[in-house]
């Protein structure tokens, strides 16, 4: 089975053994960071460095002057690689190695933006901004989403792209030293919890037959009994309807999905236009439309007609793989990855990695993503190589 790890350009670049380690274990590609957020990482084989700090969603290459001159919303280039093209550098390195690499970008999350753009966060019944979650539905964000897609993903020596976090964000995300685990969210509350009621989307909802300013007072009635610890722990989307009503969650269920859907053709469209012909293009994604975050949550036959396949989340129980690879079983020509996080200390299962992907391919899986090759221990990436031989 096709296997790729996903791999940071600082894992690279100053790093002349790391090509050939990452080869040694097995895999055929490397899903290489070319946008991505902040945050704190090891590097725990570098011959000069332990962490890398990011301190803000940036690019991982120097970002086209031209295309984003005048432009309020543009990224942000890095600063903490010693490298004029830290992607460039990385992808050389590795097909010196005989990996095949894609790019990986992420999209609707960036802090930064959220912080000296307030107006493009998604802000919740209770008027929170989310600095972290760019709202998907309002023009300006989109239009920078989809040049910041074509350009990021269609980089120097990328045969492909995956394009994390194309949809919704809310509220799950790991922010800063975060402090919100005191009350159990389940599924429903989480949902209720992202809804956006900034100005496009109260007009979306408006659209929909509904008066926004009723629909955020429903939504802070529903989530009175999760404040007070009684709420239902139940999970999916009927958890939802029944905190919400069924037909008030039905109507910023559409609404969510049309905007969701129009950002993914028109991404998936920008990097086409880009790329040269047969540039493979995937999507992080969960086969649950109103899941919202790094995979996002798509109608599989939809993404499919849209984007080459996707990368599932696949780590965890039999029944996790179950769910999110059912819905995509019988779709022969589509890439389906699954991803199974192989960092213990990240929850992750190397000792389990044969038979997890096993158990994967028998549910449709024709490709495996590895997370994360640069933040595995030795130990880790020992397992992972030989449980990969075994694969085959």
């Amino acid at each position: 089975m096709r296997t790729s790890a996903f791999l940071y350009p600082w894992d690279v670049v100053g790093d002349p053994d790391a090509p050939a380690r990452i080869a040694d274990l097995g895999i055929q590609q490397v899903t290489l960071a070319a946008a991505y957020h902040s945050t704190r990482a090891l590097t725990p084989r570098h011959p000069a460095r332990r962490i890398v700090t990011a301190e803000h969603a940036a690019v991982l290459y120097p970002p086209d002057a031209g295309r984003w001159a005048g432009r309020a919303l543009r990224p942000y280039p890095q600063a903490w690689i010693a490298s004029d093209d830290p992607f460039a550098e990385a992808a050389e390195a590795l097909a010196g190695a005989g990996l095949d690499v894609h790019s990986w970008v992420v999209l609707a999350h960036n802090s930064r933006l959220g912080a000296e753009h307030p107006d493009t966060s998604v802000v919740n019944a209770y008027g929170d901004r989310y600095p972290w979650a760019p709202c998907v539905a309002r023009p300006e964000v989109r239009a920078y989403l989809v040049d910041l897609a074509a350009e990021a993903a269609v980089r120097d020596g990328a045969r492909g792209t995956e394009l994390e976090s194309c949809g919704w964000y809310g509220f799950a995300h790991l922010h800063a030293h975060d402090k919100v685990a005191g009350v159990g969210l389940g599924d429903a509350a989480q949902y209720l919890m992202s809804l956006c009621f900034c100005a496009v989307c109260r007009a979306g909802y408006a659209g929909q037959g509904l008066d926004p300013d009723e629909l955020g007072a429903a939504v802070r009635r529903a989530l009175e009994p999760v404040w007070s610890g009684s709420g239902s722990p139940d999970a999916g989307w009927e958890a939802v309807g029944k905190l919400l009503g069924a037909d008030l969650a039905e109507a910023t269920l559409r609404w969510r999905t049309e905007a969701a859907r129009s950002l993914q053709e028109a991404v998936t469209g920008a990097v086409r236009t880009a790329a040269a012909p047969g540039f493979q293009v995937l999507l992080h994604a969960d086969p649950a439309p109103y899941r919202c975050g790094a995979n996002a949550g798509v109608d599989p036959e939809h993404i499919l007609s849209v984007a080459d396949g996707v990368v599932l989340p696949c780590t965890g129980a039999d029944a996790v793989r179950e769910a999110v690879l059912g819905p995509f079983a019988g779709a022969p020509d589509a890439v389906v990855a699954a991803n199974l996080t192989v960092v213990r200390g990240m929850g992750g299962s190397p000792d389990t990695l044969e038979r997890d992907a096993a158990h994967a391919a028998s549910l449709g899986a024709n490709q495996l993503r590895l997370y994360h090759a640069g933040l595995a221990s030795d130990p880790d990436l020992a397992t992972v190589a030989g449980a990969l031989s075994r694969l085959g």
